[in-house]
């Protein structure tokens, strides 16, 4: 596959898009209502231009701008690294002392593109998501030729054929019997509709005391609420919130077990045999535990589950937001266990990293049993079955299908292998051995430390190696990539943009 896309960048400096020079620099027109509103709101105007009045506002002691319509702040790297840290607010990080962040100017291929003039290898793919590199051409045209139709309309009452098809293309593509999906805004979204679907199909079939959730510690499923309810009440990110979150059932993962996958299944079966009357459902991540520490567990362990949930009666919730769509070697994490859950959760790469978008998946009885009595099922989000998100998905979906994904991963994982295999070696005979593990399944590559890395300011000089990549916190340990897999993951990375 070759990376020089040559597509049309979708980011541009602020500078090209004002329309007004003053004082050498350049604004856009502001409307009468927002220059009252402004005016309320403290902003001074800088000169009496009526209707296209420019307003100027301090930034600090000695530095200030003037904002019009679109944001017109001069095109300087420091100050808008200053405006960044002043007033944006990046995921996971302080508020008043915020970790440093590095502004990007486009994206190409399998490349980041900083403003300072460095060019990086994306080792995260945005977090799982661009699945093709950045500026795909085909994923580009989708969205370009949706925008000159429709860029959005509800979908109370209306449907369209980008979200039809894609709903098609998902149920021919997913695990069999999952013949109904229901377009959302993001992957937390996705599992919030799907713990949702669990209550509502107990409550339309008459067993309303089913209202619960299980799961597996280390797991991690989203930032929402009830995302937030089956993270990891331990070791997860969202502790501080317990008292708050609703209460649910929690069984130590196969990797806290001294006896493993066997121990796992004998404390599920004991909760499920206690307590099967007030589960709804029970909810993993299939094969591997992503944000909770990059864990993998067997293909007979989810078949297990699978038949345990059978037993009791519970439904089971995949959540494949993170490992659908090829990630671990299989179109979906399901596939390595041929099994088909009650309810299946996607997101991240669904539109190739290019549009916020989630879908849940469920079969033909749950939809029956919601709609038992005259039921509807409560939820509708403003942005469902978007039609941009909804054609780009199409064109990823079917870009990936039509290439040669399962051999590319297969490579990847290859390299991978090779690679990590021989950094753990020489660490081993090392007096100061810092890697507790290395794995891979798939794309997915894992370093695991014996000791935590606290300091992500210690990231920056990886950087300089033109590679980002990232960490987890796995309690008293860190899996990470950065301080040992550069040379083997540019490799893999090099090979090919998908994965």
């Amino acid at each position: 596959m070759s990376f020089k896309y040559g597509a049309v960048g979708l980011f541009r400096c602020p500078g090209t898009l004002f329309s007004k020079q003053v004082g050498g620099v350049k604004f856009a027109p502001v409307s009468q209502v927002e220059r009252n509103l402004r005016i309320r709101n403290g902003m001074k105007p800088d000169r009496a231009l009526g209707a296209n009045a420019v307003f100027r506002r301090s930034f600090g002691s000695d530095s200030a701008s003037t904002l019009g319509h679109k944001s017109a702040i001069p095109d300087d790297l420091e100050l808008y690294n200053e405006l960044d840290r002043k007033y944006v607010m990046h995921p996971y990080t302080s508020m008043t002392e915020p970790l440093p962040t590095h502004l990007v100017k486009e994206a190409k291929g399998i490349y980041l593109h900083f403003e300072d003039g460095r060019k990086v290898i994306d080792g995260m793919s945005s977090w799982w998501a661009a699945v093709h590199g950045y500026c795909n051409p085909v994923l580009d045209k989708a969205l370009i030729d949706q925008s000159r139709k429709m860029s959005h309309v509800m979908f109370g009452g209306l449907s369209h054929r980008p979200a039809i098809d894609l709903c098609k293309l998902l149920v021919d593509i997913t695990p069999k019997g999952l013949d109904k999906v229901f377009l959302c805004d993001s992957g937390s979204v996705a599992v919030e509709v799907a713990m949702k679907m669990a209550v509502q199909y107990w409550y339309k079939t008459g067993r309303p005391e089913k209202s619960t959730f299980l799961t597996i510690t280390n797991g991690y499923h989203g930032d929402t609420f009830g995302a937030m309810s089956v993270c990891d009440p331990v070791n997860g990110m969202h502790t501080m919130f317990q008292k708050t979150l609703a209460q649910q059932i929690f069984v130590d993962s196969p990797h806290v077990c001294k006896g493993g996958e066997a121990e796992s299944l004998a404390n599920i079966r004991n909760v499920l045999e206690k307590k099967n009357g007030s589960i709804a459902a029970f909810i993993l991540e299939p094969i591997v535990q992503g944000a909770g520490g990059m864990r993998f567990h067997s293909p007979s362990f989810l078949l297990q589950v699978r038949k345990l949930c059978d037993e009791f009666n519970v439904l089971l919730i995949a959540d494949e937001i993170a490992t659908g769509f090829g990630r671990t070697g299989e179109l979906f994490a399901c596939d390595h266990a041929n099994i088909t859950p009650d309810i299946l959760c996607i997101g991240k790469a669904l539109t190739g990293g290019y549009m916020t978008m989630g879908a849940t998946l469920t079969t033909q009885r749950l939809s029956e049993g919601i709609s038992h009595d005259g039921g509807v099922f409560m939820h509708g989000p403003t942005f469902m079955g978007n039609p941009l998100a909804s054609s780009v998905a199409l064109a990823s979906i079917s870009h990936l299908l039509d290439s040669p994904w399962k051999e590319r991963v297969e490579d990847v994982s290859r390299v991978l292998k090779n690679g990590l295999t021989e950094i753990f070696k020489s660490d081993k005979k090392s007096a100061n051995s810092v890697i507790a593990d290395v794995r891979v399944l798939g794309a997915i590559g894992v370093c695991e430390f014996k000791q935590p890395v606290s300091d992500m300011t210690k990231v920056s000089p990886f950087l300089r190696t033109d590679i980002l990549l990232t960490q987890f916190k796995l309690g008293s340990r860190s899996s990470h990539f950065e301080w040992c897999l550069v040379t083997s993951f540019r490799k893999a990375a090099l090979y090919y943009a998908t994965f």
